[in-house]
């Protein structure tokens, strides 16, 4: 994976938490949140928490009691999260990284992970770690973006992208985010970390935006993508912008628009 692909610094991470969260993850981190609550962990890590959209969402079905860590390995992205989360004195927030957790064997009830996976330059060592500071009998869960023809907007974006640069195709969104979509590939990592009961549903939500342009600047100014496009051009970011914003009103609509987003749910034991 190129080092760019995990570059969410400068202004992507306000804009990522302003238009992205909103659009396409909230829906996934209530669904995540219901089920590591359903068990009643008294001991929770959540890994790559990107802005928070899963801390906020499941904090408030915990108990009072519980200790949650919430970490991710970008700094900027974290005190995004931190910012955006009430005051909690069962939450501390630490920067990790997911395939060489700080933390001792056997800590935690549930380990979750929302749409982080698919960043991890191994995946089966993010895994192993993960298994090797849960409890016995502990789950993780975590979920990660179906193939991009299953997500209408990102797969939109993508094409205007690779069409203005014709040789050199920012690909971000395909190779990346929706690059990790084989649910048997999923299932084989995970049993070669120690995983042996391993349960996946693929859910598909809708992604709704106030307007054809509020989703091309998520998907362009708030992701790496941006870094891909002023890579290879930095005055082409308002040309891809602009133009995927057109193709998304051309399909959908002027005024609010809203398009299908898969994802594959997964929760695993030991």
């Amino acid at each position: 994976m190129p080092a760019m692909d995990k570059l969410f610094a400068g202004s992507i991470p306000e804009i990522y938490d302003t238009y992205m969260v909103p659009l396409i993850f909230e829906p996934y981190a209530f669904d995540l949140a219901r089920r590591v609550a359903e068990a009643a962990p008294a001991q929770v890590l959540e890994t790559a928490a990107g802005t928070g959209v899963v801390t906020r969402a499941l904090a408030p079905l915990l108990d009072k009691s519980a200790s949650y860590i919430v970490s991710d390995l970008n700094q900027p992205m974290l005190e995004r999260a931190a910012a955006r989360q009430g005051a909690d004195e069962r939450i501390v927030w630490q920067q990790a990284d997911a395939l060489s957790l700080p933390f001792e064997h056997e800590r935690f009830d549930a380990v979750v992970c929302q749409f982080g996976a698919m960043f991890f330059p191994d995946r089966v060592s993010g895994y192993r770690e993960a298994l090797r500071v849960l409890k016995p009998r502990g789950r993780f869960l975590f979920n990660v973006w179906d193939r991009i023809e299953e997500n209408d907007f990102a797969r939109i974006v993508t094409d205007v992208a690779c069409s203005i640069f014709p040789s050199d195709p920012p690909r971000f969104l395909a190779r990346t985010p929706h690059g990790y979509h084989d649910v048997g590939l999923i299932e084989a990592e995970l049993r070669m970390a120690g995983f042996t009961a391993i349960e996946i549903t693929t859910l598909r939500h809708r992604s709704d935006a106030s307007s054809a342009r509020a989703a091309a600047t998520a998907y362009c100014q708030g992701t790496p993508l941006r870094n891909e496009i002023e890579a290879r051009d930095p005055k082409a970011l308002k040309t891809v912008t602009d133009r995927a914003a057109d193709a998304i009103a051309k399909k959908y609509g002027e005024g609010p628009v809203s398009g299908n987003i898969q994802a594959h749910v997964i929760v695993a034991r030991a």
